[in-house]
This record gives C-alpha cells, structure tokens and sequence, in this order.
C-alpha cells in the first residue's frame, strides 16, 4: 500500500522541493500538496509537480478548517511547511502572520489528531530563539523571538507541542537555519542579489552587513525531515543546521564573485527593525542519528546561480522582469 503525505506549502521553496524529491525518490508514495497560492507559490512550479502521476494538487488555505477536515482523512503523514515566512513583510503587516502560522496551524493539527494521522512534522525556524550573541543554543534553549513572524512560529512551535503534551498525538517540531537552492522566491537575499545582478542591477545590503547566519541546503534540509518522518521521535524538537556561518558582507561578496561582479554592484541601504544580529543552533540531536550536510556551500552556491541562470522563465514573471 502507498504512504500517503499531506505537504502543505508544496509550492513554496522548501516544500517544493521536498515534494519533488518525494516524488522521485520514493516510488510508493502519494502526495497531497496543499498550498494557498498566494505570492510566494509559484503556478510553474506546480505544473513541474504535476507531471507526476503520484502528486495531487489543492488550492485552498489552511485557515480553512472545512477544506482541511474535507482532504485529511486517509494520510499517513503530514508536513507542515506553509507559512508566511517573510520577516520585513511582518513588520509591515503582522495579522496575515498570525492569522496563518498560528490559526492555520491549529486547523491542521486539529484535523490530523481527529482524524488519526499518524505522524504530524511541524517545520519551523531557528530564529524563534532570536539574536545569538555566541555559541549554539540546543533544544532545550529559551525562546526568544524578535519580530511577527518569528514570533508567529514560536507560537506555532508551542501549539504544536502542546498537541504531544495534552493528547499523547505524535507531533514532531524542527527549526532549521537559512535555506538556499532553486525554486527560492526572489525577495529572499540569496536568489534576489542573483538575479538583481542578472538584470544588471546592484544589490541591497542592510546597514553594516555584519549579520550572520548560518547557511543550508535545501536538499539537505529535506533530507533531515524526511528521515524524521521516520526515525525521530514523538514530541521532540530537532534543529536543523549546518554550521557554515557567514556574515551578510561575506554572502554578498561571494555572490559577486560567483557572477563576476564586484563590490561597485552593492548599494548600502537602512538596516531593517529588529534586525537580529546572529543566529545559529546546535543540531547535534539530529546529526546522532546518522544526519550530515552533503553539501558545501560554495560548490552548491555556484549550482544555486546556475539554476536562475538558467531559469528566467521561472523567475523574471516574480519580478516582473522580461
């Protein structure tokens, strides 16, 4: 029989692709990827998925507690990626944050315990933990967010925690560092200064520059859900990291270096509210079971640049480029 995922946010960046790896990897699967549309979810992206015979696409939010209650029921797993995800949007307008990390994620939990979902992966962020000025901080660490949005996924974090606590359901909570690879919406830093600079334009670096944050793979983030799916444990956290530390500056200048660019393309600009200065976590508890990065970050950055060159149809209709 097929094991049948519930992803919701498949047509986001992370979920995407780890909806296309699924798709590829795993043979007996059966995907239900749920995903609002909204900006960040790509129509493209959505037509590569839908080339799979193994992959069923719905339109529909998860606020939406008669949708959700409608496509739950006979999953085995869900994967809860959708989230509004954009710090600089949630200072501007905090509601949409909570309506959706905190209510929508209420109306999934809610439909999976009901409805006997087996495992529930609730896939969140390191910056719940805020600004850290040194070390790593592990699980256990106190939670202490600094704008909307990550403030909005530390109440996620809780609800779906509280969901193990009061009714033993099988709930796992990971916060991962930066993402990076392909399918990335272009507001981000990484795949906005690539294809600012494919269309010849500078790139916007905040204040200093001297905030640091730790950079991972896409793929190998997937790669940690994926083996979570199976091999961790009910009501646990995991952090997801791949302690390849690099401050804004740096990021900036090895992006120049990877188009053949140089520094005369940044254009300094204000730094943001609440900008915090460093994150970073200790994903020690995943890597004992067996978890490492395969991939360096300067050979997978240069892959990274290769896929926005190479993919304009996916990328200048976000910007509004031609």
């Amino acid at each position: 029989m097929k094991r049948r995922f519930l992803v919701t946010g498949g047509a986001g960046f992370i979920g995407s692709n780890f909806v296309r790896r699924l798709l590829i990897e795993e043979p007996d699967v059966m995907v239900t990827n749920l995903d609002a549309m909204t900006y960040a979810g790509v129509p493209l992206t959505i037509d590569e998925l839908n080339e799979f015979p193994a992959h069923r696409f719905v339109k529909g939010d998860i606020r939406d507690d008669e949708l959700v209650d409608e496509i739950m029921p006979g999953h085995d797993v869900v994967v809860h990626f959708a989230a509004e995800s954009h710090v600089d949007r949630s200072i501007a307008g905090p509601a949409v944050f909570l309506e959706t990390n905190v209510v929508g994620t209420g109306v999934l939990l809610d439909a999976a315990y009901r409805h006997g979902v087996g495992r529930f992966m609730h896939v969140s962020t390191d910056e719940v933990y805020g600004s850290i000025a040194e070390g790593f901080p592990d699980e256990t660490a106190v939670l202490d967010p600094s704008s909307p949005y990550s403030s909005s996924k530390a109440g996620s974090d809780l609800l779906a925690l509280s969901y193990a606590t009061t009714y033993d359901y099988d709930v796992i909570v990971t916060r991962c560092t930066n993402n990076y690879g392909p399918y990335q919406f272009p507001e981000k830093v990484i795949p906005l200064f690539v294809t600012n600079l494919l269309d010849g334009k500078r790139v916007p670096l905040y204040g200093d520059g001297q905030n640091e944050r730790d950079w991972l793979h896409v793929n190998d983030h997937n790669s940690a859900v994926r083996l979570l799916v199976d091999e961790g444990q009910p009501g646990e956290i995991y952090n997801i990291g791949a302690n390849a530390q690099l401050t804004n500056l740096d990021l900036t200048y090895r992006i120049l270096s990877a188009l053949g660019e140089d520094e005369s393309m940044i254009e300094r600009v204000t730094d943001r509210l609440g900008h915090d200065l460093r994150y970073a976590v200790d994903s020690s508890k995943l890597r004992a079971l067996g978890w490492k990065p395969q991939h360096t970050f300067d050979e997978h950055l240069e892959d990274t640049v290769s896929w926005y060159r190479d993919r304009p149809d996916w990328w200048k209709p976000l910007k509004g480029s031609s």
